[in-house]
């Protein structure tokens, strides 16, 4: 496997996230495919590992190829026709969901610089 194969499968992985998102809410997926999403999702956004990132190379190789594993048999588990509908949705609605979560996150910031710069003046509303 080349570097742009990689590249392109790195894409492919990175589109998928919100295309699980959509076939996760469907309500035709079996609760035990949701139940695997969550762990898979759990485990890659938990800052607990099987192999604490601390020990070199070991540490991080768990997280490279647990994840790309769960998430390949993710793509087994959900029925080919729900998981091009959801990839649909998620080319649709990408540019919505990429937009709202920057906004929420520059209005975050701005109400915590507010309250960092004067607590005092908070306190007393």
């Amino acid at each position: 496997m080349n570097i742009t194969q990689l590249k392109q499968r790195a894409k492919q992985l990175k589109s998928d996230g919100l295309a699980f998102y959509f076939a996760y809410r469907d309500p035709r997926l079996s609760k035990y495919v949701k139940m695997f999403i969550v762990l898979v999702v759990g485990y890659a956004l938990s800052p607990i590992d099987l192999i604490p990132d601390f020990i070199p190379i070991q540490g991080f190789l768990d997280d490279l190829v647990l994840v790309p594993l769960g998430i390949a048999i993710i793509n087994k588990m959900i029925p080919g026709q729900m998981m091009e509908e959801a990839r649909e949705r998620a080319t649709k609605s990408k540019n919505w969901f990429t937009a709202t979560v920057i906004i929420a996150i520059l209005i975050s910031l701005v109400v915590l610089v507010v309250l960092l710069k004067a607590p005092s003046a908070w306190m007393r509303i």
